[in-house]
């Protein structure tokens, strides 16, 4: 395998990634707008997930120097590159995977406990 495009589906496939970088396609947004759009992710994991994709380059975390002081997150070129991947995974999505589906659900038959 690729070393390449195992790093890379590491970084898309790390929980909420692809749910952010999606939201931050249609613009900038403050941290509170981010929840608001992003309603399953807590704001600890948000925090925690925007401070990777930023470690990872995706992300800017920009400060805008007002009161009280507000924090803006956007794409950067990297980030903005993954475009064409994520809508290409939305139409995947659209034909392929059941709306009502939680993304929490078990894939696949239920296993028995071995003995």
């Amino acid at each position: 395998m690729c070393p390449r495009f195992q790093s890379a589906m590491d970084i898309l496939g790390r929980r909420w990634t692809g749910l952010i970088l999606r939201t931050l396609q249609d613009g900038p947004r403050r941290f509170g707008e981010l929840t608001k759009h992003i309603e399953v992710v807590s704001e600890r994991m948000l925090s925690e997930r925007l401070k990777d994709l930023e470690v990872d380059g995706l992300v800017i975390r920009k400060v805008i120097p007002s009161t009280p002081v507000h924090v803006e997150y956007s794409l950067t070129e990297k980030g903005a590159a993954l475009h064409d991947v994520l809508a290409a995974i939305e139409r995947w999505a659209g034909r392929w995977v059941e709306a009502s589906a939680p993304a929490d659900k078990p894939r696949g038959p239920a296993r028995r406990p071995t003995r």
